[in-house]
């Protein structure tokens, strides 16, 4: 079982959906996912995390993407699960300024445990609220400038974004790998295709998907 596994796709990459609690992180997770969006969706307990394999730049990738609570009693447990991500989309709520205020603590506590090395992509969640927006795009994109990260609005609602803010994240976190393999492929001539990093990130989050489902 383990083989066949491991020739369904070419990476695994771990990727957190990070936040203040009601921005629609897990709708944005839904969406992606399953095409799927709920109304009444309600507050994410803990950690819950879902897949997606897809092709990038000719390469199957299974992103496992982790959805993590947005309140303060739950950020404690939910920082274990930055180990081993190598990718985040940092999401706040255009129609409430707070959340937009809270990004630089998410991004602190974002560098202060994960990689890195890891990609970042803010978002500017519920586009389709225009009438109820707090947060123009051009303070979203002048603050993703100043904190080196790409930035998008996107809508979970209307699907708007969502496929593109995923798949910029996977195109960069591959691009970085490639060149880690190619770097380790000119250093070393017995170097293997993969080594160092992909593996890593591959065995990092099998682990802990292993210990999630065991509970």
């Amino acid at each position: 079982m383990a083989n066949k596994m491991d020739h369904e796709y070419d990476y695994l990459f771990k990727i957190v959906v990070i936040g203040d609690s009601g921005v629609g992180k897990s709708n944005i997770l839904s969406r992606f996912t399953r095409n799927e969006f709920c109304l009444e969706s309600k507050s994410t307990i803990g950690v819950e995390f879902a897949t997606r394999t897809l092709q990038v730049e000719g390469k199957t990738v299974k992103a496992q993407i982790w959805d993590t609570a947005g309140q303060e009693r739950y950020r404690a447990i939910t920082s274990a699960y930055y180990r081993g991500a190598v990718g985040a989309l940092l999401v706040y709520d255009i129609t409430k300024r707070q959340t937009f205020d809270n990004v630089l603590r998410w991004l602190r506590e974002l560098r202060d445990h994960a990689d890195s090395n890891i990609v970042i992509i803010m978002a500017g969640n519920k586009s389709d609220l225009r009438h109820l927006r707090a947060v123009s795009e051009q303070d979203g994109q002048a603050l993703a400038e100043k904190e080196g990260l790409s930035f998008l609005e996107t809508s979970a609602l209307e699907a708007f974004n969502v496929d593109k803010a995923f798949h910029t994240i996977l195109t960069d976190i591959y691009q970085i790998i490639s060149k880690k393999a190619l770097a380790a492929q000119e250093a070393d001539s017995t170097a293997l295709p993969g080594q160092g990093t992909t593996i890593n990130v591959s065995d990092t989050s099998a682990n802990v998907k292993r210990g999630c489902c065991s509970t």
